[in-house]
């Protein structure tokens, strides 16, 4: 049984992530995400830089988090899918469990971090070949592969996925970013596209 002890240092610790968070996010958006040191960070968050990397192994991850590591989130979600659901429908349905926690004014702030950041461009690709690699063997079993070698077909469908909500997130930061509902319209928009082309 979980310790009282343990639940309270693990909401200390989501505070001072959040506070660590929008203290450097503040400081991306002023100064530039390559251009800010961590030294910087921890002074204007308030902690040592002995803390700051007990809560963040690197600068990228004050951006992404722990959405590099929402892949498994999105197979589940997956999962629970009709396997007789078009694929396209099934993902889309799938990457909506991002959007049920997210904050949109902290989305749109990391958006345009990364459209801004050749390091950050790197770890947003990263993450989603992470995703790649743990969404494609559901969709082959989803789809089948045909004559294609195994990997190949669910590769493509989920790269082309996160392609469209690549595209449908710069619209979306374009437009000002600050609905949600937005976003999953464009996010619609961009896989209709794909299925009808």
């Amino acid at each position: 049984m979980e310790d009282v002890s343990d639940r309270l240092w693990d909401r200390t610790r989501r505070r001072v992530q959040e506070e660590v968070v929008d203290a450097a996010l503040a400081l991306f958006l002023e100064h530039g995400f390559e251009e800010t040191t961590v030294d910087q960070v921890v002074a204007a968050a308030g902690i040592s830089r002995r803390s700051f990397f007990r809560y963040f192994g690197t600068k990228e991850d004050i951006v992404f988090g722990d959405l590099a590591e929402q892949g498994p989130v999105i197979l589940e979600a997956l999962r629970a899918r009709p396997d007789d659901e078009p694929i396209w429908d099934a993902l889309r349905h799938a990457f909506g469990v991002l959007a049920t926690s997210a904050n949109p004014q902290r989305g749109a702030a990391i958006g345009r971090l990364v459209t801004s950041s050749p390091a950050l461009r790197a770890a947003h690709l990263e993450k989603h070949l992470r995703w790649q690699q743990v969404l494609a063997p559901e969709v082959e079993r989803r789809v089948g592969t045909g004559d294609a070698p195994p990997g190949l077909v669910g590769a493509a469908i989920v790269a082309t996925a996160l392609a469209c909500l690549d595209a449908a997130t710069t619209t979306w930061l374009g437009q000002g970013g600050d609905d949600l509902g937005e976003l999953a319209r464009l996010t619609d928009l961009a896989l209709a596209a794909v299925r009808s082309g």
